[in-house]
């Protein structure tokens, strides 16, 4: 195995150290962040939240849509709606999902962006 390179100085920049420092989150902050992220992570959510940004959709429009069942759907809801990515809301029997808000919808959509270039 290759030896990564080691840097045999001390801090060369002081002064852009420190103000990176400044500017530098808490620990738990980091962790919140990695684990929305995360969620990002499964195709089956991300396809979820496209189509959520499309449309609200109940559990049985997004099973036919995605071609699973209503039970992996119901799953996957429940992880984004406790990530506070996706909101519902109810309508006599039904229960119908929509993105969270519009942060959610830029995140897809600029993830998309990225990847296209």
């Amino acid at each position: 195995m290759e030896k990564q390179p080691q840097c045999e100085c001390e801090v060369i920049h002081a002064d852009v150290v420190q103000a990176v420092q400044q500017q530098l989150l808490d620990q738990d902050a980091y962790i919140a962040l990695a684990t929305l992220f995360k969620l990002f992570g499964d195709s089956t959510r991300v396809r979820i939240l496209h189509a959520l940004e499309q449309h609200e959709l109940c559990v049985c429009d997004l099973a036919a849509l995605l071609g699973m069942t209503k039970s992996a759907i119901s799953h996957q809801l429940k992880s984004l709606r406790l990530s506070r990515l996706v909101k519902y809301r109810r309508d006599g029997q039904n229960v119908y999902y929509s993105l969270a808000d519009d942060h959610v919808k830029k995140i897809i959509d600029m993830g998309y962006e990225h990847i296209s270039e």
